[in-house]
């Protein structure tokens, strides 16, 4: 009797849906290879959610949109693309209602998709410690304003009559920080300004008059560097939440068209399958 009712629990444990990871696996790796591809493609012909380069700034606002679709549909492709794999490659023991089916379907693709973020934030996280690794100088260190107005920076300290052993880097630094404050909602102080137009006039030589001149010019300048800056940092956090929130729908409904084709059914009217009429029973 103790025999029959294990071979009967045995044969239950065997028939139904669990989790299987390698559908879950193999639909992440192929999420994450071709979201690398089409975005690499992206950014060689020019769409490009971020760069380091200052001109990046200068880009118009529709690039910066369409951009962020570009980021959106290799979302769409990619996790689509893994979540059909992760659904088509599940194996399906016993009998099992179809509902249930195409929930555990849904749920290897969105699995996949999780994984496949998962990985992709562990290399773009090693990416960046590698990139970000101090590095020994003689000058101290720029700070966060040296990548983003380096332009104007290089503007403000311009001058033919300075000797070429004297080092302003600490002088840049410092104006840097103050020319950061320029966005700020009361802007730079009167105090930070005079100064800065001493330090500019001091470094390159210029006249107090003009050396006012060129800090107010650089000042606007680098207000409005700061506020584009801002509106592409805020396009591309929101291309990305969109990108994987939509990549999570997008799985799941790949994942249910892969479980279909797998077992031979059609798809939803919904997904492009054709609509099933009611035969009348007389």
């Amino acid at each position: 009797m103790d025999n029959e009712r294990g071979l009967a629990v045995s044969a239950a444990n065997r028939t139904g849906l669990r989790l299987q990871w390698s559908p879950v696996i193999a639909g992440a790796l192929a999420a994450a290879a071709l979201s690398v591809i089409l975005i690499g493609f992206g950014a060689a012909v020019g769409l490009g959610v971020s760069s380091s380069s200052p001109s990046w700034r200068d880009a118009s606002a529709a690039l910066a949109l369409l951009s962020g679709l570009y980021l959106i549909l290799q979302a769409l492709v990619s996790f689509g693309v893994g979540g059909y794999i992760a659904g088509r490659a599940q194996r399906v023991i016993g009998a099992t209602p179809s509902d249930e089916i195409d929930s555990c379907d849904g749920l290897h693709g969105l699995t996949a998709w999780a994984l496949a973020i998962i990985l992709g934030a562990t290399i773009v996280g090693l990416v960046g410690l590698s990139s970000g690794r101090p590095v020994v100088q003689n000058r101290p260190s720029a700070t966060a304003a040296e990548p983003l107005l380096s332009a104007e920076l290089d503007r403000l300290y311009r001058s033919p009559r300075r000797p070429a052993n004297i080092d302003i880097g600490y002088e840049r630094a410092e104006a840097g920080r103050i020319l950061l404050t320029s966005s700020g909602r009361s802007g730079v102080s009167a105090d930070d300004r005079s100064y800065l137009i001493q330090q500019v006039a001091a470094a390159t030589g210029l006249p107090a008059a003009e050396a006012e001149k060129r800090v107010d010019s650089v000042m606007g300048d680098a207000r409005t560097a700061i506020q584009r800056s801002r509106r592409s940092a805020v396009i591309l956090a929101f291309s990305v939440a969109a990108a994987l929130l939509f990549g999570a729908v997008a799985a799941w409904a790949a994942a249910g068209a892969g479980g279909r084709h797998r077992d031979g059914a059609a798809l939803p009217e919904w997904m492009g399958g054709r609509p099933t009429t009611a035969v009348p029973i007389v």
